[in-house]
């Protein structure tokens, strides 16, 4: 199939991972009959969405999140009405746990944040703990808060959803499209250039994860965030993890872990984590080997610090390992928004591990920005420009990224 070279669009995508499908969903619903295109290079969310352990925490420290969040909840609601299907999505709640007096104060912040934004939470004796997670040892647990109404889904579902829905209102999704560069024109974005054409539109935006950098650098953009590994298990099948157990945040191992399969599913924050420059990523991710022994000697150095609160890491089978790349940034905020100096041009990337949670408010803030309209949502934080001039592929600033995904201790 070829395209016109005069074709044209309201919006262009770059990038059909979850956030690229979201801003299409939002944008085709809140702006009917206009054009948006999205461009995938392989198929649709099969890269880190796919990867992703798919916590959709509500609440979290970095309060600038949590909108973000409660809309993915909407937008799901919204959908499964749409659609006539069900995502089925597991409000299991989740437990944070705290074993140290910095984490309980932590988590008296976090039960406060909570309260304020009008979300249950209760704190739980050890009893109560132990019956919801059998896995878990309390012995050493000074306080446990409880989110009820936290949960988890099939991440991959979650994107095709948006993709259903935004393909159903109108919008295009082209899938096995390369795009090689972004089309600029006196310091304006006028579209993009792919393996079948140019395509113009008064929008782009780059939301091609971790490749974005890439696309960037061609624009004569330094994209602060880098690819970061990100790594899980998930255990052999046993009766002390109940498939209605709760998510368990174990800031003091720096873990997490959710029910899964009869199993559980956990991650670690690595001594180091690994992180590599965009241009070492194949097109392709199935083709990048991000861990030659499956993580095993990461899993080996932390095991100590995990093992205080799941014993039975020691025993269990370990059937699965899952790791893809998050984009992550040296303060742990989204990197996302206008890029400064180029017109009509977006970044949405920098999603550092909570991606699948906050990816409703993601694709309601572009939406309306790449339509002319004000965001939604603070993104003061998450501005491209925070860190000044960077170059996004030096191993000074790989390493800064790296390592904050390494001192991360939230889920």
């Amino acid at each position: 199939m070829t395209f016109n070279m005069s074709e044209r669009a309201d919006a262009i995508v770059i990038g059909g991972g979850i956030f690229g499908c979201a801003i299409a969903y939002y944008y085709t619903r809140n702006n009917p009959g206009k054009k948006i295109i999205v461009f995938e290079r392989n198929e649709i969310c099969g890269a880190a969405t796919s990867r992703a352990a798919a916590l959709l925490t509500r609440i979290r420290a970095k309060k600038d999140f949590i909108p973000l969040s409660l809309e993915t909840y909407h937008a799901i609601a919204e959908m499964e009405k749409l659609l006539g299907e069900t995502l089925d999505v597991k409000t299991v709640g989740t437990l944070h746990v705290a074993a140290t007096d910095t984490s309980v104060a932590e988590l008296e912040t976090l039960m406060g944040i909570a309260t304020a934004f009008n979300e249950p939470a209760t704190y739980l004796d050890q009893a109560a703990v132990k019956a919801k997670a059998p896995w878990l040892k309390i012995e050493e647990v000074l306080k446990c808060g409880f989110m009820p109404q936290d949960a988890y889904c099939d991440p991959y579902l979650l994107g095709t959803f948006f993709a259903r829905c935004a393909k159903m209102q109108g919008a295009e999704i082209r899938q096995g499209v390369d795009v090689g560069n972004i089309l600029l024109e006196n310091g304006n974005a006028i579209g993009v250039a792919t393996s079948q054409g140019n395509i113009y539109g008064d929008a782009v935006v780059i939301a091609a994860g971790a490749w974005s950098p890439i696309l960037a650098m061609r624009a004569g953009v330094g994209l602060p965030m880098a690819p970061v590994r990100s790594q899980y298990w998930i255990s052999e099948r046993s009766e002390i993890f109940p498939p209605a157990s709760p998510i368990v945040i174990l800031p003091d191992a720096q873990a997490y872990a959710r029910p899964e399969g009869g199993g559980l599913l956990f991650g670690i924050r690595e001594l180091q984590s690994f992180a590599t420059s965009p241009a070492n990523i194949p097109n392709d991710i199935r083709d990048f080997s991000f861990s030659g022994d499956r993580g095993m000697n990461d899993l080996a150095a932390v095991i100590d610090k995990l093992a205080r609160f799941f014993p039975a890491v020691y025993d269990v089978g370990l059937k699965y390992y899952i790791a893809g790349f998050s984009g992550y940034t040296p303060d742990n905020n989204l990197s996302m928004g206008p890029v400064q100096g180029i017109e009509h041009l977006f970044a949405a990337t920098g999603c550092v591990g909570a991606g699948i949670s906050v990816a409703g408010g993601v694709g309601m803030a572009f939406a309306e920005m790449i339509a002319g309209k004000p965001n939604p949502y603070d993104f003061t934080n998450f501005n491209l420009e925070r860190f000044g001039k960077i170059d996004a592929f030096s191993n000074a600033w790989l390493q800064q990224c790296a390592i904050a995904r390494s001192r991360k201790r939230s889920g």
